[in-house]
């Protein structure tokens, strides 16, 4: 019953004051231990500072690669639905269903100023698929997948734009974006609230960064550490840039800031022993870089991650726990109180969740995966999530309760994570009911036809992050 007061009491003065701003700050692969509060050699003071002053989740679940994830943050559903199984490629030319209400469309009706920062990589074909048709009044950014931090290229074309016009400015891109993000701030129509959504490229690969913020990391002997360290030293300070800005225009407390990354951390440790294995071959054999675009792409993304998982098994592109277990916090100074909260919370619960804070009203049609977790986050109910289900390119994972299916083709692993965290003992021989309850819990969610290309076509053109251009701008090859 105090529970139920206390959110009918918030609630009850929550509509008669003014709606929240609310800023989503998105890191791209960042791991779960490359976070000072979580015990990182890396310095990062701003994003410690809003977990000393808000609300950490321990427990916040999201896909194991890009667009799986940011289609389920902007609809609240699991991107089966959608037909993204993994990262859209450039060439691809499906997207997010356009028939779809996004969150920036339901805040824009709800009186809000939606506006964009970065990356996007949920469908760039046409420009129905674009951001600015989707909801945001005003976009800075990239449509693809990770680009060079300075010459802001993916897969042989420019890929940076402002309000879909291509854009060739000089500058290291997370500086680029964090001035974008400070600018619309400071220019915001003050006469509505803002939703700023605000995707970082960092630390996605190539591992690239300024001089002097190398220069501050080299204690750390592994190369790839070494810059990831930096990349992730200048996404902090980014984030310090927007806390400081939003004081500044005296918005900081009334504003909700969430953060969180995209999927886990790449390293070597993420990818298959097969994988690793076949690599490593190769590369005795050939030497680096590899002789073909294809098989240079993957040893890049075997080899050249820098990222620290923790204490917890592989990282980006797997469902286990470091692939999809990512550092997450809320901050809203004049409502939440600093706290650590370990239940489940998933990326298809942000968009219930921001619901439940505004006057959003929902689509009943349109289905939700998700649950509404504020009174979970508040500490005001104990009521248990919805199920998840983790997508990776060739592999899918359940959480029910304690409970942990990955299934892999016709083989699955079990593994109770309150008992068994970091996933050492597979139960699945000791729980055979279990396995096929959770198992027939997957298949109870639609699940479409791919929209990727298949992979054929992408090993004849790679999707590669940086490097010179042989093609136009992305943006210029819109339809």
């Amino acid at each position: 019953m105090r529970a139920l007061l206390f959110l009918f009491l918030f609630f009850a003065s929550f509509a008669q004051a003014e709606l929240p701003n609310i800023i989503l700050l998105v890191a791209d692969d960042l791991g779960w231990k490359d976070v000072g509060y979580n015990g990182s050699e890396i310095r990062t003071p701003s994003i410690d500072a809003l977990a000393e002053g808000g609300v950490t989740l321990t427990d916040f679940y999201v896909h194991a690669t890009c667009s799986p994830t940011r289609a389920s943050l902007m609809t609240g559903q699991s991107p089966m639905r959608h037909g993204i199984y993994h990262a859209i490629g450039k060439n691809t030319e499906g997207s997010l269903p356009l028939q779809l209400k996004l969150l920036p469309e339901y805040l824009k009706d709800a009186g809000y100023q939606s506006l964009m920062v970065g990356k996007w990589h949920l469908g760039h074909a046409t420009s129905a698929m674009l951001p600015m048709a989707r909801g945001f009044e005003e976009v800075y950014g990239h449509y693809t997948g990770g680009v060079g931090y300075w010459d802001h290229v993916h897969g042989g074309g420019l890929d940076w734009h402002y309000d879909g016009r291509a854009l060739r400015v000089e500058g290291y891109a997370t500086h680029l974006q964090a001035d974008a993000a400070v600018r619309m701030i400071k220019k915001r129509d003050k006469q509505r609230p803002l939703f700023l959504y605000t995707a970082f490229s960092a630390p996605h690969l190539p591992n690239e960064a300024p001089e002097e913020s190398i220069a501050a990391y080299v204690g750390i002997e592994d190369a790839n550490r070494l810059v990831h360290a930096a990349m992730v030293d200048e996404l902090d300070r980014a984030i310090g840039r927007i806390l400081t800005i939003l004081e500044e225009e005296k918005m900081l407390e009334n504003t909700l800031i969430w953060f969180f990354s995209d999927n886990g951390g790449l390293n070597p440790a993420a990818a298959s022993d097969s994988m690793r294995s076949l690599v490593s071959n190769l590369v005795a054999i050939f030497g680096r870089p590899l002789p073909t675009g294809f098989l240079e792409f993957l040893r890049h993304n075997t080899e050249d991650g820098g990222s620290d998982n923790g204490p917890y098994r592989r990282g980006k592109g797997a469902v286990y726990q470091g692939g999809i277990l990512v550092p997450s916090i809320l901050y809203w100074p004049a409502v939440l109180e600093p706290a650590t909260v370990a239940d489940r919370v998933t990326i298809q619960d942000v968009l219930p969740t921001i619901a439940q804070l505004t006057d959003i009203n929902l689509i009943p049609e349109q289905v939700l995966d998700g649950k509404p977790r504020w009174g979970i986050i508040t500490g005001a109910d104990s009521e248990a999530g919805a199920d998840f289900v983790a997508l990776s390119m060739d592999s899918k994972a359940i959480l029910r309760g304690p409970w942990k299916l990955i299934v892999n083709g016709e083989e699955g692993e079990l593994y109770n994570l309150a008992e068994d965290p970091y996933e050492q003992t597979d139960r699945s021989v000791e729980h055979p009911e279990i396995v096929e309850q959770l198992g027939s819990a997957i298949n109870q969610i639609p699940q479409v036809e791919s929209i990727n290309q298949p992979l054929f076509k992408v090993m004849m053109d790679m999707d590669k992050f940086g490097g010179e251009e042989d093609r136009p701008p992305w943006a210029d090859v819109v339809q």
